[in-house]
């Protein structure tokens, strides 16, 4: 079939996967700053720092002894075994390390979940707001991510109760976050076994996306793996351990699913950036604990100069972050059309926000999400230059 110059003669799915709005914001603030234009970049959910020299160096010394060639589709020994240690040190867990698989980034591991558990027309429950690709990975396998539309009253999480009111005849699971993307909620020990328990009840599968453990900053955040020992857990190297480009994720999974697990990261991936886990590895040194630590106390600093001058500024603001470096702010008071109001703060004033409209639909137009991965300067900035706007 010859192309066509519209997507008429595409797969029909591609009308349902909407594009990632927050890649084309940063795309129009790299355009805008390439062109002379001072821009605080407040969109992107990725650390600004550069990955920690001992990792870096971990990595050149892989390159440099030939670790260039393909591993195993589930991960390299080495770092299977490092990530079964971080859950017995972190988390008092013993996760057999035949459990865990080394992904291409948190992505791999969803779309390795998402091809398992769903036959076309399943569903999935998760939250609205919530992260956008995850709704788009089911989709990409025929089912569909089922949105529940969740505010203050639940902290932006599902809950038991949702769960049960939501599941429909051909819902399989749900998916939640903690903390959460855009939100910064996490969910306590005693939500999850309530989540954990809704699901089994119905036979269904829960999925827990972990990848902001590590930058919580009132508490470490439990894993569902500490209620559920059958939940299936996404992590990722991305965020705590600032190897957002190395595209390095893992998963935890029931042992019963790991062999087709495996036949499908094969038949996908073959497997992951070699000299990428060695480098990983290093994550786990003491050295380098010592300096993602530090990094995150400069996040949670931030995070509490923000919050209140976000609040000083108008924007509501009725659930504090816990994790995650995002603040998900009520702007309802300035406008109902999110895109538009990010558009022109950042054409006009020269702050890159992301619009509500990238994570659902609920209420979407009426939020934004600030993201604190630049400098209190850089910060500090943007909120003289918000105020000057809004007051």
């Amino acid at each position: 079939m010859p192309l066509q110059g519209d997507s008429g003669g595409f797969a029909t799915r591609l009308a349902d996967i909407e594009p990632f709005r927050v890649v084309e914001v940063l795309e129009r603030a790299t355009a805008l700053a390439a062109a002379g234009e001072d821009i605080v970049h407040m969109a992107a959910g990725e650390p600004d720092f550069a990955t920690a020299a001992p990792i870096v160096e971990a990595g050149r010394a892989a390159l440099a002894r030939g670790a260039t060639h393909y591993s195993q589709a589930a991960g390299i020994p080495q770092l299977r075994e490092a990530l079964s240690r971080h859950y017995a040190d972190s988390y008092g867990l013993d996760i057999a390390p035949g459990r865990i698989m080394v992904t291409p980034g948190a992505s791999g591991a969803l779309l390795l979940i998402a091809a398992l558990l769903m036959d076309p027309g399943d569903g999935m429950l998760m939250t609205d707001p919530g992260y956008p690709c995850n709704r788009h990975f089911m989709r990409l396998v025929e089912g569909r991510g089922q949105l529940v539309p969740v505010g203050a009253d639940t902290r932006y999480q599902l809950s038991g109760a949702l769960v049960r009111e939501h599941w429909r005849e051909h819902t399989v699971g749900a998916m939640v976050a903690s903390p959460a993307n855009p939100t910064g909620t996490a969910l306590s020990r005693q939500e999850l076994a309530a989540l954990s328990a809704a699901v089994r009840e119905r036979r269904g599968y829960l999925l827990v996306d972990e990848i902001y453990h590590g930058l919580c900053y009132d508490g470490d955040a439990p894993s569902v793996l500490e209620v559920d020992d059958e939940a299936f857990v996404i992590n990722s190297f991305s965020k705590y351990f600032g190897m957002t480009g190395w595209r390095l994720g893992w998963l935890v999974a029931p042992e019963a699913a790991v062999a087709e697990m495996e036949k499908l990261a094969q038949n996908l991936f073959i497997s992951m950036s070699t000299m990428a886990q060695h480098a990983a590895l290093a994550g786990f040194e003491p050295a380098t604990r010592e300096i993602l630590e530090e990094r995150r106390d400069i996040f949670r600093q931030r995070r509490d100069f923000l919050l209140p001058a976000v609040q000083e500024l108008g924007f509501a603001v009725p659930c504090k972050p816990q994790g995650a470096f995002y603040i998900y702010a009520d702007a309802s008071r300035f406008t109902t059309d999110s895109q538009a109001f990010c558009l022109r703060l950042l054409e006009e004033h020269g702050v890159a926000l992301t619009p509500g409209v990238d994570f659902g639909h609920h209420r979407a137009g009426e939020h934004l999400r600030f993201s604190y991965t630049t400098s209190m300067e850089r910060l500090e900035s943007a909120v003289e230059r918000l105020g000057r706007v809004l007051r």
